[in-house]
């Protein structure tokens, strides 16, 4: 009896998800009960695999989304869920170099999921034998600030572009999932490629996916990403495409393209459109 009802639970639930059985069968959606005991609907066609590396259901289009020079976000982009770190590793979070002012916000702003996995990670280093504490330096930046730095920064190099400051809507800190992250004696100076050679930030290189970063601009990967190498500069992506991406040897704009081709691959083969939807440019 109590079977019964579970089953009988499980279609109730499967019908209010879909409340027209028709459209449903039209979608050819297979539901399954995830590890969690949440129903999820899996919308990928069955009869035209996905080929891509990652799982497509283990994708956030918001959490792998760009922001570069031909990806520009808007100047009202704010991320609803930016939470302010907490900067007491005795809590559990991660110090703070600067305490800055972006309009209404004074401190350091992250989203939910990067600001929890960044103290998890920071936790971590800290029981790292020899590891100097970790401050963060800059995490979330409106449109608004960032054109005010990039624009002192151009008068700064006489209108020159050098690759080190992001035009506005084209820096990975708008996302509020990028942030800058130096061990202690690098937290009142100027960042430059020398602080690859830090243990801290080769040992952020190597376990970061661990956790859902990567490191957003590697050193070889200048020529697609526009900047500089930044050893210091993390973004949140998830734990599988991180894992994918730091394990290949990606940029996150080699991944985007690798992402698009399987799209296009699948929807020539006959796709569902409807789960490749938001993750289309």
């Amino acid at each position: 009896m109590n079977t019964l009802r579970r089953a009988c639970a499980l279609l109730l639930a499967v019908l209010l998800l879909c409340p027209l059985a028709g459209a449903c069968a039209e979608d050819d959606a297979d539901f399954f009960l995830a590890d969690d005991g949440l129903l999820v609907e899996e919308y990928l066609d069955s009869d035209q695999p996905w080929d891509f590396p990652v799982a497509l259901a283990d994708l956030d289009p918001e959490l792998i989304r760009l922001a570069n020079k031909s990806s520009l976000l808007p100047e009202d982009y704010v991320p609803e869920d930016l939470v302010k770190v907490e900067k007491d590793p005795a809590k559990g979070g991660i110090r703070w170099a600067t305490t800055p002012t972006d309009g209404k916000l004074k401190g350091q702003y992250l989203r939910r999921a990067c600001a929890e996995a960044l103290c998890a990670m920071n936790a971590d280093m800290r029981a790292v034998p020899g590891f100097r504490d970790m401050y963060l330096k800059s995490a979330y930046r409106s449109y608004r600030k960032q054109k005010t730095m990039y624009h002192n920064r151009l008068e700064k190099n006489h209108g020159r572009d050098d690759g080190w400051v992001s035009v506005e809507g084209a820096s990975d800190h708008q996302t509020g999932l990028g942030c800058d992250v130096v061990p202690k004696n690098w937290k009142d100076k100027s960042m430059n490629e020398k602080m690859m050679k830090e243990p801290e930030c080769q040992w952020m290189a190597e376990h970061c996916h661990e956790y859902g970063f990567i490191i957003r601009y590697p050193a070889d990967k200048k020529e697609q990403t526009g900047i500089n190498t930044e050893p210091w500069h993390l973004r949140y992506v998830g734990i599988p495409a991180a894992t994918y991406i730091m394990e290949n040897g990606l940029c996150l704009e080699e991944f985007h393209e690798l992402l698009q081709e399987a799209i296009r691959r699948y929807l020539d083969a006959g796709g569902n459109p409807a789960p490749v939807q938001p993750f289309l440019p």
